[in-house]
């Protein structure tokens, strides 16, 4: 049985994919920063995203103060990845509007990594 995901990245770009069912979830060219910390240890910023899915936005004071974020999952499999950041009340942390946070733990990385 072939799974098929909503968006496939071009098999040439270094991916990221969803560690459960190997979902896409990133091209490496949208990674914007891995000094990022989760709930459950290191992350990374990313510019955009495929096969995620968004919850309800929220308030939550994180390390860097306030922010309205949404938590997003895995639209395959439905795992809980990390976070979109929707609003920040901080003007040095307007840049991570609209970007997504997700947790090394649940992702892998695949196509051309040698």
């Amino acid at each position: 049985m072939v799974k098929t995901f909503q968006a496939y990245l071009p098999s040439t770009n270094r991916t990221y994919s969803c560690v459960h069912c190997r979902a896409h979830l990133a091209s490496h060219d949208e990674l914007i920063s891995k000094s990022f910390q989760g709930s459950q240890g290191p992350a990374y910023l990313f510019n955009s995203v495929v096969n995620v899915g968004c919850g309800q936005t929220e308030e939550r004071v994180l390390l860097t103060g306030l922010h309205a974020v949404a938590d997003i999952f895995c639209d395959c499999c439905k795992t809980p990845l990390g976070w979109k950041y929707e609003h920040a009340y901080e003007n040095s942390q307007k840049y991570k509007e609209g970007k997504y946070i997700i947790e090394l733990a649940h992702m892998i990385k695949e196509n051309g990594w040698d």
